[in-house]
């Protein structure tokens, strides 16, 4: 019985392949050409990983695939990754603009003779989490605050109380989720209550 059956040698799993990504445009390093920033692309390659760069972007490598491309279709293929690569740094640039010319408005607002609220709206623009923030002004004040839509319909923070000097503090020294707030973005502002 043990003749005609033979013993089967152990099969030896196949480890995984190990994929290297791109720290610029996220894409394993193969697909970089696919994304939008291909010369940034090959300038961080060339840095992290000579061997692959050389694989995929060396004269020869580079021939071999141009190799079966016409004249026309390389001059075009030429011009669209040019034209990807601009296109995504306008549009940075655009996004950085925005952001640094957002605001963030600090209201002082009387409901009462003696009662306060302070509304904050503009910190969405410098990627801070409002809920976190309403949290965490919240527990430093230990008052309630919230976030509400104002009447123009954009988010903003409400907290009870009038902290509105407290916040630009914690702006200006970066305190927490604030820290990417530039302190030249604040503008106070105190609004009265309307008297009938």
């Amino acid at each position: 019985m043990a003749s005609t059956e033979q013993e089967a040698a152990p099969v030896e799993p196949t480890p995984p392949k190990e994929v290297l990504y791109c720290q610029v445009c996220t894409f394993p390093v193969e697909y970089c050409e696919f994304g939008s920033s291909l010369t940034r692309c090959k300038e961080w390659l060339q840095k992290a990983n000579v061997e692959l760069y050389n694989k995929f972007y060396s004269e020869e490598a580079l021939q071999a695939k141009i190799g079966t491309l016409s004249l026309e279709a390389q001059e075009k293929l030429e011009k669209d990754t040019a034209k990807k690569e601009a296109k995504a740094e306008a549009k940075a640039d655009a996004a950085l603009k925005k952001k640094m010319a957002s605001q963030v408005t600090i209201k002082r607002i009387e409901r009462n003779k003696r009662k306060h609220v302070t509304a904050i709206h503009g910190l969405e623009a410098f990627d801070v989490d409002l809920k976190k923030a309403a949290k965490f002004f919240a527990q430093k004040f230990a008052t309630g605050a919230s976030v509400t839509k104002n009447p123009q319909g954009l988010d903003e923070i409400v907290v009870q109380g009038d902290v509105s000097g407290d916040i630009v503090e914690m702006i200006e020294d970066g305190v927490g989720l604030l820290k990417n707030v530039p302190k030249d973005n604040i503008v106070e502002v105190e609004e009265k209550s309307k008297k009938g």
